[in-house]
C-alpha cells in the first residue's frame, strides 16, 4: 500500500534522530560523573590503599622516566585515581617523588632488620648480608633506578628528608656489632668502619648490575645469566670475608654453604 503521507514519517524519523543527539551527551556526561562519584567512594571507603596504589604507580613511574620525564596523569591514571586524588594525598610531583623514595630506603631498611644477624657467627652474619644486599638488588630493579635518578640530581631531593638519616643509624650499628663480635671471636682481623664495609658490599653488587649491559659488551659473556649471577655472588663473599678475616679468597670458594639455602636466592 502506498503511503499516503511520506513526509509525515521522515518528519518523525528525523525528531527521534534529533531527541536521540540531545539525549547522548547528556547520558555520556552522567556516565562521566557516575564513574567518578564510584572512584571517590572507593578512595573514601579505603583512603590509605589509594595512597598505596598511588606510590606504587608512582614508583614505576619514576623508575621508568625519571623525575623529569614522569608523568603525574600517567601515575594517577595507574593507580585508579585522578590528580585532585593524588595532589590530596601526597602533594606535588616532587613531594610525591621524595615519598617515593623515602619509601623505597625504608622498605630495605625493614628487610635488613629480619636477617637475624646478630644471631649468628660473625662470618655467616656478613656472608648473609652480602646475599641479602645482592639478591635485594636483583629483585628490585626500580631501587636502583631510582638511586641512580637522584644521584645525577646530586642528591638534591634525599637532602629535603627527615626520615632517611635516622632509619639508617640502626642498621650501621647493626653492621657494627657485628665487625665488633668478630674481631672478640678472633674472626675478623680488624674492626673496619661499618659504613665503609656497607658501601663496599653495596658497591660491588651495584655496580656490577647497573652496568651490566654495557660490561656484556665489552667481554661477551652475559652477566645477567643465572650461572654468572651466582658466580658473582660467590666471588663477592669470598673477597669481602678474605679482607676481614685476612684469608685468601680460596678459602670461600664456592661460598659459604649456610648461604646456599638462603631464600632470598633468585632463580
Amino acid at each position: 500500500m502506498r503511503e499516503i503521507f511520506p513526509h509525515k514519517r521522515h518528519d518523525n524519523i528525523r525528531s527521534q534522530t534529533s531527541r536521540v543527539m540531545l539525549h547522548s551527551p547528556t547520558q555520556h556526561h552522567r556516565a562521566i560523573d557516575l564513574a567518578k562519584a564510584k572512584r571517590i567512594q572507593r578512595w573514601q571507603r579505603d583512603p590509605q590503599g589509594m595512597r598505596l596504589r598511588i606510590l606504587e604507580a608512582a614508583k614505576q613511574e619514576f623508575a621508568a622516566h625519571g623525575l623529569a620525564g614522569a608523568r603525574v596523569d600517567r601515575i594517577a591514571a595507574n593507580a585508579g585515581a585522578n590528580k585532585r586524588m593524588l595532589y590530596y594525598h601526597v602533594g606535588n610531583k616532587e613531594d610525591l617523588y621524595l615519598e617515593v623514595l623515602e619509601g623505597a630506603y625504608e622498605k630495605i631498611r625493614a628487610e635488613e632488620r629480619t636477617l637475624d644477624l646478630e644471631h649468628l657467627d660473625p662470618p655467616e652474619a656478613i656472608g648473609r648480608l652480602i646475599d641479602f644486599t645482592w639478591n635485594y638488588f636483583l629483585r628490585n630493579p626500580e631501587f636502583l633506578a631510582l638511586l641512580n635518578t637522584e644521584n645525577l640530581a646530586k642528591a638534591k631531593h634525599l637532602k629535603r628528608s627527615t626520615k632517611v638519616k635516622s632509619m639508617h643509624s640502626p642498621f650501621v650499628e647493626m653492621i657494627r656489632t657485628v665487625v665488633t663480635r668478630g674481631v672478640e671471636s678472633g674472626d675478623f682481623r680488624v674492626a673496619v668502619d661499618p659504613v665503609q664495609l656497607y658501601i663496599s658490599i653495596a658497591g660491588l653488587a651495584f655496580f656490577y648490575l647497573s652496568n651490566s649491559a654495557t660490561l656484556s659488551v665489552i667481554f661477551g659473556r652475559d652477566l645477567l645469566k643465572k650461572d654468572a649471577r651466582d658466580e658473582r655472588l660467590e666471588h663477592m663473599t669470598a673477597l669481602v670475608l678474605a679482607a676481614l678475616t685476612g684469608k685468601s679468597t680460596a678459602a670461600f670458594g664456592g661460598a659459604m654453604p649456610a648461604l646456599k639455602s638462603m631464600e632470598h636466592r633468585v632463580v
